[in-house]
């Protein structure tokens, strides 16, 4: 569990799931801008978290593909930090497709901690099996456009500007669309999208109410209520605002 019935973050559901899993078990966990939900946890929360997997010895693989598009680079990387400082094992997957706008290049990294050096050349080689596999060589161009930018100071510094200019884009738009439904009243209905973070949102909206919005207002989401926030823009706010009142109401 992680989302209620009233499409609400439902952290106690999911921290007494994390207290069944079996010891050694793997556990998939979101850093930050949780795809597709949009619903993070606060400091408090890992901190819970991180007491459930030390406790029954779970492998956390913390996904951490939006760094960046929450609350910023340092502050999107808590929940990963606490992890990797008070565990012996850790898995972290990163990815460059959306905070180096690299999606072609399929750009970005595993990383293993391990309890010490003979677990770690176990892990090693282990990886090196899968990679061999997978893809043997990885292709470099996206990498080599990582690497352009970061020993750049220049480019570096341009790229985290651009990253919060974008970061503040989709943050604005989600205040933004709770304000445009405040004149049909439906400020408080929608007022978790404010406080969600990324790309992506659970707007609570029903089924039926997705197939009006695409059929009568050629607006398009998942079925589940998944929408892409970054999708919209400030010129169309009212108008999306207007159809979800007309299928909500």
């Amino acid at each position: 569990p992680y989302v209620d019935a009233e499409n609400r973050l439902d952290f106690d559901g999911m921290l007494a799931t994390l207290e069944q899993i079996p010891q050694g078990d793997v556990v998939l966990l979101h850093a930050c801008c949780h795809n597709p939900s949009g619903f993070d946890l606060s400091k408090e929360q890992w901190q819970r978290v991180l007491e459930v997997v030390r406790e029954r010895g779970l492998l956390p693989l913390v996904d951490f593909a939006y760094q960046g598009f929450g609350d910023g680079l340092e502050e999107d990387a808590y929940g990963v930090r606490l992890m990797a400082e008070n565990l012996d094992e850790v898995l972290i997957t990163s990815s460059c497709s959306k905070n180096f706008g690299l999606y072609r290049e399929r750009t970005g990294c595993l990383i293993a901690i391990a309890k010490d050096q003979q677990q770690m050349e176990n892990v090693r080689s282990q990886f090196a099996i899968v990679a061999r596999e997978n893809y043997s060589n990885p292709p470099a161009h996206g990498s080599a456009i990582v690497v352009e930018i970061l020993d750049s100071a220049d480019l570096a510094a341009n790229w985290r500007e651009e990253l919060t200019e974008m970061r503040d884009r989709i943050n604005g738009l989600r205040r933004d669309f709770v304000d445009a439904l405040k004149p049909y009243g439906l400020d408080q209905q929608f007022a978790h999208i404010a406080e969600q973070r990324g790309m992506f949102s659970y707007t609570g909206l029903t089924p039926e109410q997705v197939d009006r919005l695409r059929d009568e207002y050629a607006i398009y989401m998942v079925r589940s209520g998944r929408a892409n926030v970054a999708g919209l823009a400030s010129e169309n706010l009212p108008y999306v605002a207007k159809a979800i009142a007309a299928v909500v109401k």
